[in-house]
């Protein structure tokens, strides 16, 4: 069964400056919010791409937190992805593309983070990487800040480079019906369950495994995970919600995760999850836990 949802395909040219504006109208902020100390140290993300863009890094995709306090939309939190000129077209993998996240505010909530993605050409999604040898970069307000974020942009595009030879791995490591479903299990509470662990949605675990495109089908570990991220960030999935009874109460549709914490979050949680089942099916490196950082939490 397809999906035949349409999905909004990110660019595959460079943003301009003026679509970065359009798009996360935050990320070119001059002044930090009104609300900020005298102790703050502005640094302007403009500056940031600029030099970005002057070191051989494009940037593909802009995005803002929304807000519902008045005046502050021009100043939080906005992730940008870059692609370093050398990596921006397919590579051995074909159809994988590493890129540099950045995150970054001028509201207090966040310091520059800088962390390692892949793109896939075929979905509208980024994911994050977190392999064990990769970890986010935080470079605070103040210092050398543009000079910190190059060349940590520069040490994770080539740490992450070195992922493509998990996903050639993942992709010749081959599922079982029940390994599958265990793989969507545990994403299925990443996603749904609240802070209790409790799961009450009518969407099930077998709803996260369902291909939206011939090119996702196949019972590989890659396969499996990018149906699976994609269905839990894209969203579109529904299912009839019943009352003990089982009579009809609603028709339940999942949305697009939009808040970037949250993106963060989940994206890192289900690379985490599939290098542990590569890890226990004996095809991939053990794997550590420090990579959820403390601060990302649901949006």
């Amino acid at each position: 069964m397809f999906n035949a949802q349409n999905f909004t395909h990110r660019n595959q040219t460079p943003l301009t400056i003026e679509e970065i504006a359009r798009r996360a109208p935050s990320a070119l902020a001059t002044r930090p919010h009104d609300g900020m100390s005298a102790k703050y140290s502005h640094i302007a993300t403009l500056g940031v791409i600029e030099s970005m863009i002057a070191a051989g890094f494009q940037p593909f995709s802009a995005v803002q937190s929304r807000t519902l306090v008045p005046g502050k939309g021009e100043f939080t939190k906005h992730m940008l992805r870059f692609r370093h000129e050398e990596v921006s077209h397919p590579l051995a993998v074909g159809d994988v593309i590493p890129e540099v996240v950045l995150v970054n505010s001028h509201d207090g909530t966040s310091a520059y983070k800088l962390i390692a993605g892949l793109y896939r050409l075929i979905c509208s999604n980024g994911m994050m990487v977190s392999d064990a040898e990769i970890d986010a970069i935080n470079v605070t307000h103040k210092g050398d800040v543009v000079g910190d974020v190059i060349e940590g942009s520069r040490k994770l595009i080539a740490e992450a480079q070195n992922s493509l030879d998990t996903v050639r791995r993942w992709s010749q490591l081959q599922l079982t019906d029940g390994e599958r479903h265990a793989f969507a299990e545990s994403a299925h509470k990443l996603r749904f369950a609240d802070a209790g662990g409790k799961v009450t949605t009518p969407i099930t675990p077998d709803l996260l495994l369902v291909p939206r495109r011939r090119d996702d089908l196949g019972g590989d570990l890659w396969h499996t995970f990018n149906r699976v991220q994609e269905n839990v960030i894209s969203g579109g999935l529904s299912a009839v919600q019943r009352d003990a009874n089982g009579r009809r109460i609603r028709r339940v549709s999942t949305r697009r995760i939009n808040g970037i914490d949250q993106d963060v979050r989940l994206n890192r949680a289900l690379w985490e999850l599939a290098a542990k089942l590569a890890e226990l099916k004996g095809a991939g490196p053990k794997v550590e836990t420090p990579f959820i950082d403390a601060e990302v939490v649901a949006a």
